[in-house]
C-alpha cells in the first residue's frame, strides 16, 4: 500500500496581511502555504522561504478547509486532536478543537447574519464526530484501497464519505489548475462517523478488532428534516459500516504478517420521496409523495449500490401495521414498478435475482415481549445470500486478496438507527465467527459467547450505534442495552424513554439550526455576500398572535404559581382567580397544539425544500394532518426564504471537483 503522508503538524503565523502555514517537520523541498488576507490568494511559497516573524505562532494539526459566508471567507483549522488508535502503522485521530479565522476583514464588521452563520459552523464542529489519518484513507473501505495507487490521499478518498470535500474546493482547484502549486500535502480528508479499534484475545490468540462507520455527505441532515431520497438517488442517513479484524493465525509465527478480514454493511433511509412533518406531537404527520421521479431515483440508487458493492439485499424492518405500514407498502410497490431486465428486482420471493434481493422482517412483531433472540430468524433467512456475498480477506504477505466481498446487506427501518443497529450487529457477529474459524481461532461450531471478547464486541457495536444516532437524531441509540449485553432490560427500556424525550425536544425545537449547519458545511447552501441575509435569518415573520401564545402560557403558569406560593393578606377564596388563569393556560396550550407547525424550529437556509414538502398536494399518502391551523395550504408555517426561486441561494448545489452542479431535491 503506497503511503501518501500529509503534514501532521503545522505552525500558523498570523499577520494583518497574511496567514502562513509552515510544516514543523521540514525537508529541503518543503513548501509553506500562504493566504493573502487582502486578496484571498493562496500560494505555495518556494522552499526555504524565510519564516514570518510573529509574536505568538500557533501549532495546528490540519486544514479542514475554507468556507465562504455572507460577508467573507473563513479558514477552518484543526487545533486539537485525540489519538484513538493505530491501524496498518498509521495513527487515527479524532478532531477535538477548531479555529475559525476570517481571511479578509468583513465589509460590515460583526454583522448579525454573519454571527448567526458562524454560530452554526461552530455548533456543527463542536457536536460532530470527525476522524482523520495523515497516512491512511479512512474514507475508503479496505477492499477498494489499491496497493499501487500513486495519487494523493485526497484523490483516493471516496467522494461521498469525504466530509470536508466542499471546504477543500479552492485548494483542489489550485492543485488541478497549476502543477507548480500542488497543495495535496495540505488537503486532509476528514470522515464524519466513528472509529474504534481494540486489542482482543480468544483462546490465547491475539488480534485487533476494528469498527468504522462512514456517513455520506449527500443528503446529510437531521432526523425529520432529511428523509428519503433525492432525484440523484442519494438517500438520507446513508452509512457504510466496515468491520475489520487483524489476525496473526495460530499456525504462524509471532512475527508473521496478519490476516486481515473486512466486512461491509449499509444503511440508508427508505429510498422514496417521503417525509415526517413535525407538529409538536410525539408522532409527526407522515407524507409519501408519489412523484414521477421516484422510479428514476430508485433506479439510480440501486444502480449505484450494485456498482460499488456488488449484489445487494434490501432488508426492510418497518412495521407492517399501523403508522409505518404505508412506508412498507410504498417501498414494495416502488420496487415492483422498477422491475425489468436492467435491474432484475423482485418482490415476494426471498431469492436474489440479477443482483438485487428483498427481505422483509417485522422487527417489532417478531421480537415482541423482549424476544430479541428471534432476530436470528431473519439471519437464517439471509444465510445463503450472506454466504454468497462472502467477505474481504487479504494477507500482508501477498498483494492478491484471498477472497473479496461480492455483495452487501442494506438495512433500513424508519430512522435507520435502533432496529437497524440490532440487526447489523447480529449479522456482523455471525460473519466474524466464520472468519475466526477460517484462521483456526475458533473450532468448528464454536462461537464467541463464552469468550471475554464478547463484551468487547458488544460495546464496540453499541458505541458505534450511539455515534450514528447522535449525528442523525441528536441522542444515543435506543435498544443499546441489547447491543451491549445481549438481553433487553427494564433499565435499558427506561434509558430508551429518556432518549426518546431527548429526541422529541431536539427534533422539534433545535434541529432546524442543526440542519442549516449541515447544509452550510456540505455546500448544499451557499451564502450570498449581502447584509440583507439577516432579514431572513434573524427576523421572526410569524403573526403577532402566533408569537404571543407561548408568552401567554408562561405568564399564566407564573400567575397560578404566584397564587399558590405568595403570602396572602386576605381570606377571600382564590378559586376564581386560579380558574381564570387556568383557562388562559389551557386556551394557550390548545392554540399552540392547533398551530403546532408554527412553533417548530424549521431550517431557514434551504427553506424552499421544506416548503415543497409542506405544500405538496399531489398523489401519494398522507396521515391525518395536525397543527396546520395558521394556513392549511402552506402547512401552517412561514419559513424564511433566501433569495428568489430563480436565485442561486435557494437551490441545492453540489461542488464536485471544483465544478458547481445543481441538485434537484
Amino acid at each position: 500500500m503506497v503511503v501518501h503522508s500529509l503534514h501532521d503538524e503545522l505552525t500558523l503565523y498570523e499577520t494583518p496581511t497574511e496567514y502562513r502555514l509552515e510544516p514543523i517537520v521540514r525537508t529541503s523541498e518543503t513548501r509553506a502555504l500562504s493566504l493573502d488576507r487582502g486578496t484571498g490568494d493562496i500560494v505555495l511559497l518556494a522552499p526555504n522561504t524565510t519564516p514570518l516573524q510573529t509574536r505568538s505562532p500557533r501549532t495546528i494539526y490540519g486544514v479542514l478547509g475554507i468556507l465562504s459566508l455572507s460577508a467573507c471567507d473563513y479558514l477552518i483549522l484543526i487545533t486539537g486532536r485525540e489519538r484513538r488508535g493505530l491501524i496498518f502503522g498509521h495513527i487515527v485521530y479524532r478532531a477535538t478543537d477548531f479555529t475559525i479565522l476570517p481571511i479578509a476583514p468583513p465589509p460590515v464588521p460583526d454583522h448579525p447574519a454573519e454571527r448567526h452563520l458562524l454560530a452554526l459552523v461552530r455548533t456543527h464542529l463542536k457536536t460532530g464526530a470527525f476522524w482523520f489519518s495523515y497516512g491512511w484513507d479512512l474514507t475508503t473501505r479496505l477492499q477498494n484501497q489499491q496497493t499501487d495507487d500513486a495519487r494523493p490521499l485526497w484523490e483516493q478518498a471516496t467522494d461521498r464519505f469525504f466530509w470536508n470535500k466542499y471546504l477543500h474546493t479552492r485548494l483542489m482547484d489550485i492543485t488541478q489548475s497549476d502543477s507548480s502549486q500542488d497543495c495535496s500535502e495540505y488537503i486532509l480528508p476528514v470522515l464524519y462517523g466513528s472509529f474504534d479499534i481494540r486489542p482482543a484475545t480468544i483462546n490465547n490468540n491475539p488480534f485487533l478488532f476494528c469498527l468504522i462507520s462512514r456517513r455520506s455527505r449527500y443528503r446529510a441532515g437531521t432526523r425529520y428534516f432529511s428523509r428519503g431520497i433525492d432525484a440523484q438517488g442519494n438517500v438520507a442517513n446513508f452509512n457504510e459500516t466496515e468491520q475489520l479484524v487483524l489476525i496473526t493465525p495460530p499456525s504462524s509465527s509471532a512475527t508473521s504478517p496478519p490476516d486481515v478480514f473486512s466486512y461491509i454493511q449499509l444503511r440508508g433511509s427508505v429510498p422514496l420521496f417521503w417525509a415526517e412533518i413535525n407538529t409538536l406531537r410525539y408522532r409527526p404527520d407522515l407524507q409519501i409523495m408519489d412523484v414521477g421521479a421516484t422510479q428514476h431515483a430508485l433506479r439510480a440508487h440501486l444502480t449505484d449500490l450494485k456498482s460499488n458493492y456488488g449484489d445487494i439485499v434490501l432488508v426492510n424492518l418497518v412495521n407492517q401495521v399501523g403508522y409505518e405500514m404505508p412506508v412498507k407498502d410504498a417501498f414494495e410497490r416502488a420496487i415492483d414498478e422498477v422491475t425489468d431486465g436492467s435491474t432484475g428486482l423482485t418482490v415476494g420471493g426471498r431469492g436474489r435475482v440479477d443482483g438485487i434481493g428483498y427481505e422483509y422482517f417485522d422487527f417489532h412483531k417478531e421480537c415482541k415481549g423482549m424476544r430479541w433472540d428471534r432476530i436470528n430468524l431473519l439471519v437464517d433467512r439471509l444465510q445463503d445470500r450472506l454466504d454468497a456475498h462472502g467477505w474481504f480477506h487479504v494477507s500482508a504477505s501477498s498483494s492478491t486478496p484471498i477472497q473479496t466481498q461480492r455483495g452487501a446487506v442494506r438495512t433500513n427501518c424508519m430512522d435507520c438507527l435502533d432496529r437497524t443497529n440490532v440487526v447489523q450487529s447480529t449479522i456482523a457477529r455471525g460473519v466474524l465467527e466464520k472468519q475466526l474459524r477460517t484462521v483456526g481461532i475458533l473450532e468448528s461450531g464454536e462461537g464467541i459467547d463464552s469468550t471475554e471478547f464478547l463484551s468487547i464486541f458488544r460495546n464496540v457495536w453499541a458505541d458505534h450505534a450511539d455515534y450514528v444516532s447522535n449525528g442523525y437524531a441528536g441522542s444515543g441509540a435506543l435498544k443499546a442495552d441489547f447491543t451491549r449485553t445481549g438481553v433487553r432490560t427494564k433499565g435499558g427500556a427506561a434509558r430508551d424513554g429518556i432518549n426518546s424525550v431527548t429526541r422529541y425536544l431536539k427534533n422539534n425545537y433545535f434541529d432546524g439550526p442543526r440542519q442549516d449547519a449541515f447544509d452550510l458545511m456540505t455546500g448544499s447552501w451557499i451564502a450570498r455576500r449581502t447584509p440583507s441575509l439577516g432579514a431572513v435569518l434573524l427576523v421572526d415573520k410569524r403573526p403577532l398572535l402566533i408569537r404571543s401564545m407561548p408568552h401567554v402560557a408562561g405568564f399564566s403558569i407564573f400567575m397560578i404559581l404566584a397564587g399558590l406560593t405568595l403570602p396572602r393578606t386576605s381570606e377571600y377564596s382564590l378559586v376564581y382567580y386560579h380558574a381564570i388563569w387556568l383557562c388562559f393556560l389551557l386556551l394557550a396550550i390548545a392554540f399552540i397544539q392547533a398551530h403546532g407547525t408554527a412553533y417548530v424550529a424549521w431550517p431557514r437556509l434551504n427553506a424552499s425544500a421544506m416548503r415543497d414538502v409542506l405544500e405538496y398536494d399531489g398523489p401519494g399518502y398522507r396521515s391525518k394532518q395536525h397543527g396546520r391551523g395558521v394556513d392549511s395550504k402552506r402547512g401552517g408555517v412561514r419559513m424564511g426564504h433566501v433569495g428568489s426561486d430563480k436565485g442561486s441561494v435557494g437551490r441545492m448545489e453540489e461542488v464536485e471537483m471544483g465544478e458547481r452542479k445543481k441538485r434537484v431535491e
